[in-house]
């Protein structure tokens, strides 16, 4: 019979084969002398369905090499406890987390946010013409933040939606630092926030969404992306 220390009964643990968690009553079920430890489940199917071979150390079970210590009643619903507390806690953190998310700017790879052009040509169509940023890839969405400097010089900033992250990567590295009618221009990836969907881990339902549906690369300001 095995030695088990307080750590081990607080500490969870995972079936190797189907990695189900093993339920707290078979903490120490371990059927193979070797110590290889998978939950009854497993156990039974390899016994009664497969080669009946202990995957740790390939020796046959038997009922005879089972090592089983059972809880008492008392041990049981105290680990219960436990480990009810310790789901409630990450519950908790996730909703802080989620939240902290709701919030946050993160790094688009598909969207392209350029500063520095005039005003003359901000607009949807012309800036989806192959002369200006058609010629990167095939583009989604385009919007257009009109910023007045002084009464006689304005520029714009426009969000540049592509199909592909490798469109709007292409589209960085041809524009970034160009001098454009005698401005420079800069480019950088565009920011979006996350989905509310996907911050609930449910699938979202809008085809069209321009949200974030997988992690992405948190930045704290637009001053982060361009410089």
């Amino acid at each position: 019979m095995s030695s088990y220390s307080s750590s081990d009964e607080e500490d969870n643990l995972e079936c190797p084969l189907c990695m189900e968690e093993i339920d707290i009553a078979d903490k120490y079920f371990k059927p193979c002398v070797c110590g290889y430890q998978i939950c009854r489940f497993c156990w039974h199917h390899i016994k009664e369905d497969l080669n009946g071979l202990c995957p740790g150390c390939r020796r046959e079970y038997t009922e005879e090499m089972v090592q089983f210590k059972p809880l008492s009643s008392e041990k049981l619903a105290q680990l219960k406890a436990k480990r009810k507390a310790k789901k409630r806690e990450k519950k908790e953190q996730e909703n802080v987390t989620k939240k902290h998310y709701a919030n946050v700017r993160v790094i688009q790879k598909n969207l392209v946010y350029v500063i520095g052009l005039p005003s003359y040509i901000a607009n949807e169509e012309t800036i989806k013409q192959y002369d200006y940023f058609g010629q990167y890839g095939k583009i989604t969405k385009v919007v257009i933040n009109k910023k007045t400097h002084s009464p006689h010089q304005s520029s714009v900033g426009i969000y540049i939606t592509y199909s592909k992250k490798e469109e709007a990567e292409r589209a960085i590295e041809s524009v970034d630092n160009i001098i454009f009618d005698g401005r420079q221009v800069k480019a950088s990836y565009g920011t979006t926030k996350y989905c509310t969907f996907y911050l609930r881990g449910q699938v979202c339902q809008n085809p069209q969404c321009m949200y974030l549906h997988e992690p992405g690369e948190e930045i704290e300001s637009k001053e982060d992306l361009i410089k």
